[in-house]
Parts: structure tokens; C-alpha cells; sequence
């Protein structure tokens, strides 16, 4: 059946626009040259791979905003990263597409795969450069979810996808993915923090396997150790709002504040002795809020918490003093 003359008109009119499309994504990627950054759409199977993501479910059939859909399964050298077209060789198929949506046929819903906050194309990336183009701010899409403990936005870098891969293995190595499915982020603005936090697992887990008298798994000494010591932390910062009071929630968060408040803690023992005053994280909080020079809530001078930070000394102090009060009782 010969396509009627309106289709044709929308064709053509498709057929510069592409030219235009092409000059602007020559453009985008020379910009994107000469600061050093990449032009193009994330790679779906780059981003699973890393991230370790297995799962996925069908969400249905959904309306989702365009500028969040960042990445392409199989064809991401072809488009940028606004969806401007690399290529003179789509220009015949991106016109019809163009034209199509134009005309009383219009076309069908894309296909995409959404993680965290964002999508990437599995089939209907010319769908997308189009509407895009015509300035729509969503698309039918039928979406398919992949779950993960990371928030992926809009404008995150491969640098970005490594740093959420760092945590990723760190949840995996811990297993607190599966003994606390339901945690609070853990997540660090460094990645290298996760060192760190993996080393205070360690140091609970043998204090744990000194108190027991059995091996512990790492599993086991991570639950706890998040139970007993990183989520009370977490509840008392949100209790005073420190982030909020600093102004600082943009640039570091909860977990950021955890490492500093361990670090302070175990400073002021190395300057001072292991005997000084047990000093708590209220304590922590009040200097952290001193340094940055802001007012100290009272609730918070008045806090009672229970929270002790140990060095690797003091651990093994209480340990044996728990063993000798076993064998008194």
C-alpha cells in the first residue's frame, strides 16, 4: 500500500531535521573532547556486569521521562547522550520514525530496562531520539526493573559506576544484602572508606568470637556489627539533624559522618591514652558540630547514648574482663 503524500511531507521534513541533528551531535562531541568526558549513552550490559545486578521483574507498561533514559542495550556508540544520532547511516530509518510519529499511525511503546532512577533502551532508541527531538518530556515504555541497593541517576560517569561497584562488593563480601535486606545505605562519597568500614567488621568480629568462644562468620559479625554499632550512629545524626544543621547533606552523608566520627574517636585515644574517659558518638557529634562551628543542640549535650568505639586494645580488654566475670558467676 503506497504511504499517503502527508506521510512523505513528514519524511522529508524528518530528512533535515536529521542533518540538523547530525551537526549538533558533531558538535556535542567535540565539546565533550576537549573536556574529557564521554559523548556517549551508558552501556546496559557494562552497567549490569559491574554492578552485579541478576534480577529483574516487569513493571508494565509506564510513561517515564525522557531525560532520565541514559543508556542503550547494544547500540550506545550509535547515539550521544542527549540521543543525537552519530551516524548518516540512520538517517533513512530515523525519518520514518519521524514521520510515523507525526501521522495518524504513530508507534508503538519502546522497551527498557530501568535501574535505580534510570533507563536504559532495549529496543526503540530511534523512538526515543525522536521524541526527544520533538521536545516531548515522556515516552510509553514497557519497563523492565533490575533491583539493586545503589541510586543511579541522570549524568553519572563510568568514574561514577565504579565507586557504586565498590559498594556493591561491599555489601556482597558482608552478605548484608541478604541478612539485612531492609539496611540503611551504607554507601560512601570515597570509595576507599569501604576499606576501612570492612576492617571495623573484622575488629567486631573477633571480639565476638572471643566473647563466644566459637568462630564467627563474617556474615554474622557484619549483622551485628551493624545492629549494635553503624545503625544506633545513623539514628542519633538523623535524631539531630547534623547534616542538616552543617549544610553539608549534599556533599557527604550518613556513612561519610560515621567514618569521621570512628576516626575522631580513636584520635582522641591515641593522643590522650587508652584509659582516658570512654567517650561516645554524642561526643563525636558535639565536636564534629564545634569544629564547623555550629551551635550545639541541647537534647544533644544531654545525650545518653550507649555507643563505645574500641580499639583493638580495649576490645580485647572488655573481652577478657566479660571472661572473668563468666567465671565469677
Amino acid at each position: 500500500m503506497a504511504e499517503d503524500p502527508s506521510f512523505q511531507v513528514s519524511y522529508l521534513e524528518g530528512v533535515s531535521k536529521f542533518q540538523g541533528l547530525r551537526t549538533r551531535a558533531f558538535l556535542q562531541e567535540m565539546l565533550s573532547l576537549l573536556r574529557g568526558q564521554s559523548a556517549e549513552l551508558l552501556c546496559f550490559d557494562d552497567v549490569r556486569a559491574r554492578l552485579r545486578l541478576r534480577e529483574e521483574s516487569y513493571k508494565g507498561l509506564q510513561d517515564i521521562p525522557l531525560d532520565q533514559i541514559v543508556g542503550s542495550v547494544g547500540r550506545h556508540k550509535e547515539f550521544t547522550q542527549t540521543f543525537l544520532p552519530k551516524s548518516n547511516e540512520t538517517r533513512h530509518r530515523w525519518s520514518r520514525v519521524y514521520a510515523k510519529v507525526n501521522s495518524m499511525e504513530g508507534v508503538p511503546p519502546i522497551e527498557v530496562y530501568k535501574i535505580g532512577e534510570v533507563y536504559f533502551v532495549r529496543d526503540g532508541n530511534h523512538r526515543v531520539s525522536v521524541a526527544r527531538e520533538i521536545k516531548a518530556k515522556t515516552i510509553q515504555a514497557h519497563v523492565t526493573e533490575l533491583p539493586t541497593d545503589i541510586k543511579l541517576e541522570p549524568g553519572m560517569t563510568l568514574e561514577d559506576l565504579d565507586d557504586a561497584a565498590a559498594y556493591i562488593n561491599f555489601l556482597e563480601e558482608t552478605e548484608l544484602k541478604y541478612m539485612r535486606p531492609h539496611h540503611q545505605s551504607l554507601q560512601l562519597s570515597d570509595p576507599s572508606g569501604y576499606t576501612e568500614l570492612m576492617a571495623h567488621i573484622y575488629l567486631h568480629g573477633q571480639v565476638l568470637e572471643s566473647m563466644r568462644g566459637e568462630p564467627v562468620r563474617m556474615s554474622e559479625a557484619a549483622a551485628d556489627w551493624y545492629d549494635n554499632i553503624f545503625r544506633p550512629a545513623i539514628t542519633l545524626i538523623r535524631k539531630h539533624n547534623v547534616l542538616e544543621r552543617t549544610g553539608e547533606e549534599q556533599k557527604h552523608n550518613e556513612a561519610d559522618l560515621y567514618i569521621w566520627m570512628v576516626d575522631h574517636l580513636r584520635d582522641i585515644r591515641r593522643q590522650f591514652g587508652q584509659e582516658t574517659e570512654t567517650r561516645k558518638f554524642s561526643h563525636a557529634l558535639v565536636d564534629y558540630l564545634t569544629e564547623k562551628k555550629i551551635p550545639i543542640p541541647r537534647e544533644l549535650l544531654d545525650e545518653e547514648d550507649e555507643s563505645v568505639i574500641l580499639s583493638r586494645t580495649q576490645a580485647m580488654k572488655a573481652v577478657r574482663e566479660e571472661e572473668l566475670r563468666r567465671n565469677r558467676d
